[in-house]
């Protein structure tokens, strides 16, 4: 039996994220974290490390990116039993929505909000599973400021740091919470 007092909790969670080389291109070394998501029990302490950072604030609401922020997200919403908002990519929303256009490798994307997803001062945690180059975190952050709500962190499981992104986050004034990082693109 595992001695979860003694648990490294980074280390253990980071050990149920598998590396896909070259997907979805050549020279990409993508971070999957379905094998996490796949075991109750590291999905249990994934969602659990969430919950006890934020327990303990004043948080309204959570705000997921699309797609696998929603998961994280609204797991962490129910645990601290609050509200849950998805940000998505353009053209998914049914009602009046609000964008903001990032940038890419290869050009823009956007994303979007529906405007009464949050109201003015509403706190709230963003969420995703990686933070790479930073921009869709950026743009969700841009959005929710757009409509008055005041973003208390970014959190994400992953951090890729020699892409820059956590930097970026952080530079726009943005905390910024992330269990473990990989080295490498």
């Amino acid at each position: 039996m595992e001695n979860l007092s003694n648990l490294d909790y980074a280390s253990y969670l980071k050990g149920w994220i598998r590396t896909v080389p070259d997907w979805p291109h050549e020279g990409v070394m993508f971070r999957d974290i379905t094998p996490l998501l796949q075991n109750p029990k590291s999905f249990r302490v994934l969602i659990d490390l969430f919950v006890h950072r934020y327990m303990s604030e004043q948080v309204d609401l959570i705000a997921g990116l699309d797609a696998r922020g929603f998961i994280i997200g609204s797991v962490l919403a129910y645990e601290l039993n609050v509200g849950f908002v998805p940000i998505r990519k353009k053209g998914k929303l049914p009602f009046t929505t609000v964008a903001e256009e990032y940038v890419l490798e290869y050009g823009n994307a956007s994303v979007e909000m529906h405007t009464d997803a949050c109201k003015q001062g509403d706190r709230v945690v963003l969420i995703d599973d990686l933070v790479a180059t930073g921009g869709t975190m950026i743009a969700g952050y841009k959005l929710l400021k757009k409509l008055g709500a005041e973003v208390l962190e970014a959190a994400a499981i992953i951090d890729l740091p020699e892409l820059g992104g956590s930097k970026l986050v952080r530079n726009e004034g943005l905390p910024l919470f992330t269990v473990c990082e990989f080295e490498g693109l």
